[in-house]
């Protein structure tokens, strides 16, 4: 008896490897799963300017990062003495004008260095409901919780959400015609909307989407149907319902490398996973004899893997076995 909807998912083309670059941008879903891949060493910039859940918002970050178009002090604002930009998530704001603005900008420079040498963009679209300021019309990023008397809220449809991540992606092939486009769509329900007005904006988003897939302007990888067709239960979601837990972000990130990874780097990776779970171990007795000896199988393991893959940023793992070995001596 079969208790799960499993379904084939097509590998992708040109997989995934150490070596390549991978710009992540979308929502908190994508961050998780980029924290994860980040952690088995890959080569992820997220986010330039935060988490982004609208897709008119990420094609405008694209678009921006392309054209390395700087912030300047007009694209903030200051309340209760906190500086904040609508273009940005509120992990970006501060009491220091200068230092916020600073930050913004480095980031984006950051971006377009990294965008044009990146092998692969990954998009994670969460909503089609955006709050749009009333004083200009322009959507904003977040609304800092600013008051609601000065947004508007709207269902961005499935045309135009099309229209901007197309011409976005345009724009991201002129300037790196080798990149590959990966689209997924956030599980994250969006409950605060309500549960039917969730489904309706999930749905244009997804309609949005595939049409830009039938175009052939990229792939798609199916985290929105894992979770929510496959696992289909609220034993994988966080207390509020809304976001899926560890459990689930681990499954989703098993599928993503069966479908994404080449098969060399699914050797690797497996190997720096062994690695770094090995320093989370806690040892029952700290500085025996078989904690040190155990560290310096550890860091054995570590450079026998740097010697083999010397493009693998192993320092952190170096550094905390040689740390607890040198405690000893």
């Amino acid at each position: 008896m079969e208790f799960f909807l499993p379904f084939a998912i097509k590998p992708l083309v040109h997989k995934i490897t150490y070596k390549d670059k991978l710009l992540m941008m979308g929502s908190c879903f994508s961050t998780e799963i980029g924290a994860r891949l980040e952690q088995l060493k890959f080569d992820i910039l997220q986010n330039p300017t935060g988490i982004i859940y609208h897709p008119l918002v990420i094609s405008e970050v694209l678009i921006r990062i392309v054209k390395n178009h700087l912030f300047t002090p007009e694209d903030l604002f200051e309340e209760t003495g906190i500086y904040h930009s609508w273009h940005h998530h509120s992990s970006f704001s501060g009491t220091n004008k200068d230092a916020v603005l600073e930050n913004m900008n480095r980031e984006i420079q950051k971006a377009h260095t990294f965008l044009k040498e990146a092998q692969f963009l990954f998009i994670t679209p969460a909503t089609s409901y955006g709050y749009f300021l009333k004083k200009n019309g322009k959507i904003v990023a977040n609304c800092h919780k600013m008051p609601a008397s000065i947004f508007e809220k709207k269902l961005v449809f499935a045309k135009e959400i099309k229209t901007s991540l197309s011409n976005a992606l345009t724009e991201v092939r002129k300037f790196n015609n080798n990149i590959q486009i990966i689209f997924t769509i956030s599980p994250v329900r969006h409950l605060r909307d309500g549960v039917v007005e969730n489904n309706r904006s999930k749905a244009e988003v997804i309609s949005a989407v595939n049409a830009i897939i039938d175009e052939g302007l990229g792939s798609y990888f199916p985290s929105y149907e894992l979770v929510n067709d496959v696992l289909r239960d609220y034993r994988f979601f966080k207390e509020d319902f809304a976001h899926p837990n560890a459990s689930a972000i681990s499954f989703v990130l098993e599928k993503f490398i069966e479908y994404a990874i080449d098969a060399e780097s699914i050797k690797i990776l497996y190997r720096v996973e062994e690695i770094f779970e090995s320093m989370h171990h806690q040892p029952k007795f700290p500085g025996t004899d078989e904690h040190i000896r155990f560290a310096r199988q550890q860091l054995k393991k570590v450079e026998e893997l740097k010697e083999e893959y010397p493009f693998l940023n192993l320092d952190s793992a170096t550094g905390y076995f040689q740390q607890i070995i040198q405690h000893d001596s």
